[in-house]
């Protein structure tokens, strides 16, 4: 099927082309007619999977009858990145209607957002902490909106704004449609979907898991051999543009300062840099200026780059749903992906539970020097490691700890001269 099935207004349709879409995803193509029919609808997908084209395309159908001028959507994203992307999504596929959108976020001076909401704007995309600012300061008004998206659901549960966007919905027409789309369904998002969404179709694509075209390695190794890991692995991979996740601002800080002294084209991306060398960062990274980005999660949601070959997890996520939504980042737009995973001791139970959950999608990999033995099984799953091959890239096992091998580190089988895997 292609997008022509929608019957798309010629002027969005025309945004469409431009963006070289050419098959609906799963996504796209369950939600967007019931959207157009103005049905409310929850999608379950997991990231990367074209959810936002999903609801802007019907909002761009939607709003080109009517008055223009009013705010008559709203959609509200947990993080400024997804906000922005949004909102560049928006004028992408309508930037020949002559629909006006804008982009609210906190980080930034409130005055120039101020002067293009006066601008008479038809789409706002918004996180919800500035957009009651706003609502506070009289500077939006949302009585005109007719559609709700809420975008990414399950992370704003996470970052603790299901009551911000409870007083926020009290600010809106009660006759609306609202859609809501997220990659998990905690029970509190539930509950939020059951007050605010009227006799909702549900739409469910796949399972909560790493999308299909990325596959997956695991690199045993100890803390304080991650860096020269990292180091080698980017020397000795094929590659586009890399995606390094840690836990903590600082460290992202001090990876990517470490990788730039090798000579690596990097930038970090956290929480302690102002919005505007985030955006500078990003359109680095986007641009190909960069060619690694050391980042947290918070960018795990809201990075729009297509040529993401890998995502290197040098500090492995504290949940499933996390490494879900940081291997969404590449395997994108049809592409096929790599994740690397560092697995330390502390990491045995999750990296388990990932192994249970993607079976022979993931395998262990050895570096000579540089990993370590397969991490202990944890307690609760005694024998485990019977479901945890661990190969090297000839697909052979790893030898355990033994007197001739004390260091725990891994040999590889590769011939004299050789490498152990190929990329």
């Amino acid at each position: 099927m292609s997008f022509e099935k929608f019957a798309l207004h010629e002027k969005i349709f025309a945004g469409v082309q431009s963006q070289g879409y050419k098959t609906p995803t799963p996504i796209q193509l369950k939600s967007i007619p019931p959207i157009m029919e103005g049905r409310d609808v929850m999608g379950l997908a997991q990231t990367g999977t074209g959810k936002t084209a999903a609801f802007v395309l019907p909002i761009l159908q939607r709003l080109m009858q009517g008055p223009h001028g009013h705010v008559r959507a709203l959609i509200i994203a947990p993080t400024r990145e997804l906000s922005e992307q949004t909102n560049e999504v928006i004028g992408q596929l309508g930037r020949r209607t002559q629909l006006r959108s804008a982009s609210i976020y906190g980080g930034v001076s409130i005055q120039g957002q101020i002067k293009k909401l006066r601008n008479h704007v038809d789409i706002i995309s918004a996180c919800p902490g500035r957009l009651l600012d706003h609502l506070g300061r009289g500077t939006v008004d949302l009585s005109h909106v007719e559609v709700l998206v809420l975008d990414e659901a399950d992370h704003m549960f996470d970052m603790g704004f299901l009551p911000d966007i409870r007083r926020i919905v009290k600010s809106l027409p009660t006759k609306r449609q609202t859609l809501l789309f997220s990659a998990t369904m905690p029970e509190d998002v539930k509950r939020l979907a059951n007050d605010l969404l009227q006799n909702p179709l549900e739409i469910r694509i796949g399972r909560t898991a790493p999308v299909e075209t990325v596959s997956h390695r695991f690199y045993p190794v100890q803390m304080d051999t991650k860096t020269d890991l990292l180091k080698d692995l980017l020397d000795h991979t094929v590659r586009e543009a890399v995606l390094v996740f840690t836990r903590t601002k600082s460290r992202a800080k001090s990876v990517a300062g470490r990788l730039d002294k090798s000579g690596y084209k990097v930038i970090s991306l956290h929480g302690n840099l102002t919005q505007q060398k985030r955006q500078k960062a990003l359109a680095g990274f986007r641009d190909g200026r960069y060619e690694i980005m050391v980042a947290t999660d918070i960018a795990a949601r809201g990075i729009d780059v297509t040529n993401i070959s890998h995502v290197i997890n040098y500090d492995m996520p504290e949940t499933a749903d996390a490494y879900t939504h940081r291997i969404g980042r590449t395997g994108r737009a049809t592409k096929t992906g790599e994740a690397f995973t560092f697995v330390t001791a502390q990491d045995a139970a999750l990296a388990y539970s990932l192994k249970r959950s993607l079976g022979d999608k993931v395998a262990y990999h050895s570096v000579d020097g540089l990993t370590m033995a397969v991490p202990a099984a944890p307690a609760s799953h005694p024998g485990h490691n019977r479901g945890m091959k661990t190969q090297n890239g000839n697909g052979r096992s790893f030898p355990p700890k033994t007197p001739g091998n004390r260091s725990g580190k891994q040999r590889s089988f590769k011939p004299a001269g050789r490498r152990s895997w190929s990329h």
